[in-house]
């Protein structure tokens, strides 16, 4: 019997999910355990693995979409198994249901006298229409044509590249045959659904094809806005080649205004080799700046010191440009907002001699097969001192405060999309050469989005460094569930006074970011000074 798969919830915080990569397609055989997809939550890309055997035959979510958790992602079940019941409890019609819809609606049309051509598309001719290639799609640019009219397509060839509201993609033909015709030219934008092009055998009159309105999707609504739509951009086009060498207006695709915005083109001193004179995307590719445009130098200094010169006002074309926030961008933004805005935080800052970690580093890291980072000497620091501070290795409840008796150190780690915190587990019981292990695996798993909802769950303290960066002193926001965060600046070198006497030094800022609600002032200053000593000793780590 066919099992339904749904859109998995793979973290604590994932309302949804977008699927990166399918590595099944409809009709491979399924074995438990084979990864059907990976697919992308808000805090990692993960690999999703089949609980169940069979045949894979249906697809819900296609690659780059983007589902809430629960919607269907697939059905796996025996080859042949009739599944229409399953689809049609998903809200969805069967692909011969829909073919007999549309051969109702045809008949329906050509009887009642809506459409005056209802001429059927000839066997084996394909219109394609511009795809929705993300679940928030709603145009598509076509960036560049990979196929020309007149060539041969074979199934799975790229016709074109697309630019759609998350990313530019390659979009590959699902039929053979002669590129017979292209309904959208390159730097071009259309709605979804738009006819992007007609597939099929030579010779086919591909006129008689685009008239037949009902077998295209067509209705005469949709053609009374298209009609409309060519002749707002006839008079458009019109109005830009009368104006463009006034200066007032130019007339150009989308694309070729952002790779223009992109290169610092300006638009006015390019020629558009498009239709009515439109600059598109290869025009400002091929655009080589003219002599004339250079600035003259023929001026001698003597003139120019000796004429009052006009003031040049700077021009330029004002750009900007809307990026889809991913479902990591989006978590982040809730997760940080509800802290700082639930949260009343207070900030305590210490200034920690360095001299010992650094020359106790430099023994420690002699040892064979040992590594330890002054990050790792600051994690082992906190747990400890944690240990004697419970308070601050707390959670705010509202009508209770839980203490942790276990010490979870969440590390933050930057990664391409944004931030994610893995956590080392009953940290205060770890070594130092333990810790620094368990940093440097989790870090690279999540900077390869290997890894898991258990791996950054679970935290009760977190440590944040931008040391490395150059950053003097920050603030952080209180990972919550956490009471406490703890901010770690650079090392520096600088004057110093010690015994009286003004030397060089080494020291680091620590800055303490602390939930008013569970960890008082006079608290978190404790807690500090006690870091500070373990920091400042650290052979005392090292018992």
């Amino acid at each position: 019997m066919a099992e339904v798969i749904n859109m998995p919830r793979l973290s604590d915080t994932m309302e949804e999910g977008t699927v990166a990569t399918w590595l099944k397609k409809v009709g491979d055989k399924i074995e438990e355990g084979d990864i059907l997809a990976e697919i992308e939550t808000d805090k990692a890309t993960m690999e999703f693995e089949s609980f169940n055997e069979g045949t894979l035959l249906h697809i819900g979510i296609a690659e780059g979409d983007t589902a809430p958790v629960d919607t269907l992602l697939a059905i796996i079940g025996e080859e042949g198994e009739d599944i229409s019941g399953l689809l049609n409890g998903n809200g969805e019609t069967p692909k011969e249901e829909k073919k007999e819809e549309a051969k109702s609606t045809d008949t329906s049309s050509a009887e009642t006298g809506t459409e005056t051509t209802t001429a059927a598309i000839p066997e084996g001719v394909e219109v394609v229409k511009m795809p929705r290639l993300s679940d928030t799609m709603e145009e598509g640019t076509v960036a560049t044509w990979l196929k020309q009219v007149g060539d041969d397509v074979e199934e799975g060839d790229i016709l074109a590249e697309i630019e759609t509201d998350k990313a530019t993609m390659e979009f590959e033909s699902f039929y053979s045959g002669k590129l017979l015709y292209i309904g959208i030219q390159e730097g071009e934008s259309s709605p979804v659904d738009a006819v992007l092009a007609v597939i099929g055998p030579e010779g086919t009159d591909v006129d008689a094809v685009l008239n037949a309105k009902p077998n295209v999707g067509e209705n005469p609504e949709a053609k009374k806005e298209e009609v409309k739509k060519e002749e707002k951009e006839t008079a458009s086009s019109e109005e830009s080649k009368a104006q463009v060498n006034d200066g007032q207006r130019i007339f150009a695709s989308p694309l070729a205004k952002k790779i223009a915005a992109d290169k610092g083109i300006d638009l006015a001193n390019v020629s558009g080799s498009g239709d009515n004179g439109r600059i598109i995307k290869k025009d400002i590719e091929n655009y080589q700046p003219s002599k004339a445009a250079q600035p003259s130098d023929t001026k001698s200094v003597s003139q120019t010191a000796s004429a009052v010169a006009p003031m040049v006002l700077p021009t330029g074309e004002e750009g900007s440009e809307e990026v889809k926030n991913s479902n990591m961008r989006k978590a982040i933004a809730k997760a940080l907002g509800n802290s700082k805005f639930s949260a009343p935080h207070f900030y305590l800052t210490i200034e920690v001699d360095m001299d010992n970690a650094k020359a106790s580093r430099v023994q420690i890291n002699s040892l064979p097969d040992t590594k330890v980072s002054f990050n790792d000497m600051v994690l082992k620091a906190c747990a400890m001192a944690l240990r004697k501070h419970p308070q601050v290795n707390t959670t705010w409840n509202g009508d209770t405060t839980r203490y942790n008796k276990h010490i979870h150190m969440g590390v933050a780690v930057a990664v391409d999309e944004g931030l994610v915190v893995p956590v080392v587990k009953f940290a205060d019981q770890l070594g130092l050469t333990q810790i620094g292990g368990a940093v440097k695996d989790l870090a690279g798993k999540a900077r390869n989005k290997k890894i898991s909802p258990a791996e950054m769950e679970g935290s009760t303290f977190t440590v944040s460094n931008l040391g490395m960066f150059g950053i003097l002193e920050f603030t952080s926001i209180i990972n919550q569930p956490n009471s406490a965060i703890l901010s770690v600046g650079a090392i520096v070198e600088k004057p110093v006074v010690k015994n009286g006497e003004i030397v060089v030094g080494s020291t680091m800022k620590l800055t303490l970011a602390c939930d008013h609600r569970t960890v008082d002032g006079a608290v978190g200053a404790q807690f500090l000074q006690t870091l500070r000593h373990f920091i400042e000793n650290p052979v005392t780590m090292l018992a």
